[in-house]
């Protein structure tokens, strides 16, 4: 018997790493001794591994196995690598050949009885071994629509280990190509699985999609929600009970322009890893909308975990909308934690194993009520807080992180006559989002040949340099910067949102009208 080898991948954050899996089959004491920097779950691979492959009906080796998992100073977690160690022993004891086995990539866990169950982060993986020059890669069946969005590469699907030994043992091959596009064992139906499913996205029969033509009597946060759509810019809402914060939120996603194709592989990526991805959407094609419980962790919104590192809230709604309503009532260090992402656009998670870093470019939404008590008050039965309890309690978000934010408004109760008055002029979520659609075109074609996608992610020397407004139209801003009331970065984030509000005029550049309107969204007064 000799050594035989083949490939799996470890994945660390959302990068993966080939790993050279080998397996030798010689003389001394019967075992089976696995080496390589193994975590607790692939240490122990080695009794799924042997029921796995007993139950298959294959003869387990009455010998020394030793399996090796190169690079060894590369962690490895999870049990990804279980069948990529089977297959590997099978081949080192000539169940199966071995030439066969040693260029294609094995992912999958394996059942006791043989069967081989999915596993996380396979879109990654796959990409991963694209990279690496492969040409197969084995996924199981559940993840096969995931991984057949990966181009040029021939995935093959497998129930469980003994199908899989079986076509390594015949002589036909492998997978036969599907012309056009991925290739696959089972050809895949466009945009979903072997079984036709597809990524759902709004005014798909049978999902109900939030429109925006649900919120009425409240045309300035419309009005804000809008632009921040257009802009990608953050948004504060402050506001009673029962305003319609948390209607606005849910359907700023409807607004958005679905994901360009690198972004929604990212995007899937990022949940597939996460742990999160739906089995029937394989490609997430639209915004992803998070909106974690205020109870929340750092570890949960930002990311963690005590073995593997797994991305938190601000990476799962990566290139969408991260929405925290009850924004004071988050832990003051959950809070300030958002202001190194917000940012940077990506997010660090340092261990004693080492760092990850996660991509998170999101649109942050808070939503905050007046006073602690949230009771709804009016002229004859105002609120019972005492004006410090009130201050105490917005101050729970602090100075820094509302100097991030682009747009702020407050949301005050309608009476019955505004709300039928004002049900004249309400708009569905399809014509707000062409609108938005437009904007963010007209911004593509600015920011040409930059790796920019949105006003919200223009850089500051940019802004100053080849994007700065007229002198006329910069003087008001000047005058709120002198006085203290507007900081720096303050200054950076109102000409961004005037640059929205000229796209979403039509006008090549923001004037004074521009400048006045973002200056007031920024200080929340309606201007």
């Amino acid at each position: 018997m000799a050594v035989a080898r083949t490939r799996c991948i470890a994945l660390i954050g959302v990068t993966g790493h080939p790993v050279d899996v080998e397996a030798d089959v010689g003389s001394g004491m019967a075992g089976l001794h696995l080496i390589g920097m193994l975590d607790t779950a692939l240490s122990e691979a080695r009794d799924r591994v042997r029921s796995a492959v007993v139950n298959s009906r294959y003869g387990w080796p009455d010998a020394r196995i030793t399996v090796s998992l190169f690079p060894a100073s590369l962690p490895k977690r999870g049990s990804v690598f279980d069948l990529a160690i089977a297959v590997a022993l099978l081949a080192a004891a000539g169940i199966v050949p071995r030439a066969r086995v040693a260029e294609p990539f094995f992912l999958g866990e394996l059942g006791l009885d043989g069967s081989v169950r999915p596993v996380r982060g396979v879109l990654p993986a796959v990409l991963a071994a694209a990279g690496a020059g492969a040409d197969t890669v084995v996924v199981p069946v559940h993840n096969a629509a995931e991984a057949g969005l990966v181009p040029d590469v021939t995935v093959i699907p497998v129930a469980n280990l003994g199908e899989l030994v079986s076509r390594l043992r015949s002589d036909d091959p492998v997978a036969a190509p599907v012309p056009g596009g991925t290739r696959c064992a089972e050809p895949l139906h466009p945009g979903g699985g072997a079984d036709g499913a597809r990524s759902p996205s709004p005014g798909d029969p049978g999902e109900i999609v939030p429109d925006l033509g649900d919120v009425a009597g409240q045309p300035f946060a419309r009005r804000a929600l809008e632009v921040c759509a257009a802009g990608g810019h953050n948004f504060w809402m402050l506001g009673q009970p029962g305003t319609g914060k948390t209607m606005l939120a849910e359907r700023l996603p409807a607004l958005l322009p679905p994901l360009e194709r690198d972004e929604a592989l990212e995007v899937t990526a990022i949940h597939s890893i996460a742990g999160v991805l739906p089995m029937d959407r394989p490609l997430l094609t639209r915004p992803p909308f998070v909106a974690p419980h205020h109870t929340a962790t750092v570890a949960a919104v930002i990311g963690g975990g005590s073995g593997m590192i797994r991305p938190g809230a601000v990476s799962l709604a990566h290139r969408g909308v991260l929405f925290m309503d009850e924004a004071p009532e988050y832990s003051g260090t959950v809070l300030d934690s958002l202001r190194q992402p917000l940012e940077s656009g990506r997010v660090t998670v340092s261990r004693a194993l080492g760092s990850i870093t996660f991509p998170a470019r999101f649109m942050l939404v808070l939503a905050a009520n007046q006073c602690p008590c949230a009771r709804p008050s009016g002229p004859d039965d105002p609120c019972r807080c005492a004006p410090a309890a009130r201050r105490r309690y917005l101050a729970r978000l602090s100075g820094p992180l509302l100097d991030r934010i682009d747009v702020k408004t407050t949301l005050y109760r309608s009476t019955r006559r505004e709300l039928l008055a004002d049900r004249r002029f309400i708009e569905p979520s399809r014509v707000v989002a062409e609108r938005v659609l437009i904007a963010r075109e007209r911004a593509a074609r600015r920011f040409e040949g930059r790796p920019w996608r949105c006003n919200a992610e223009m850089p500051t020397r940019a802004l100053h340099a080849d994007h700065r407004p007229s002198p006329k139209a910069m003087s008001p801003l000047l005058r709120c910067l002198d006085s203290g009331e507007l900081s720096a970065r303050g200054l950076d984030r109102v000409i961004r949102v005037a640059w929205t509000l000229a796209d979403l005029g039509g006008r090549d550049r923001p004037g004074v009208e521009e400048t006045n309107a973002a200056l007031g969204l920024w200080l929340g007064e309606e201007r």
